[in-house]
């Protein structure tokens, strides 16, 4: 009985988990505003205070890399084409 339990716990963690990895970033976010609006502990609403702010502006909603566009290097490539082998 106690195994069924341990398993059922884990099992549900998982898909909480999973679903919220998997979340669209607005869905996330209001979820996150909601849950901070409540009385938590500090260590859950530290976690969850980066998903309720505004996003960074980049267009990538989330990610913790600077918003700074790198400055595009010109790229020469040479092609060379190769004639088919006759059959």
């Amino acid at each position: 009985m106690l195994q069924i339990a341990i398993v059922a716990v884990i099992v549900t963690l998982c898909f909480g988990y999973a679903g919220w990895t998997l979340m669209p970033a607005p869905a996330r976010k209001s979820i996150a505003s909601a849950l901070l609006a409540r009385p938590l502990p500090g260590f859950l609403a530290d976690r969850l205070r980066p998903y309720a702010t505004d996003a960074s502006g980049c267009g990538c909603d989330g990610c913790d890399r600077a918003a700074e566009p790198k400055a595009a290097k010109p790229v020469a490539a040479t092609i060379t084409f190769h004639p088919r082998r006759q059959r």
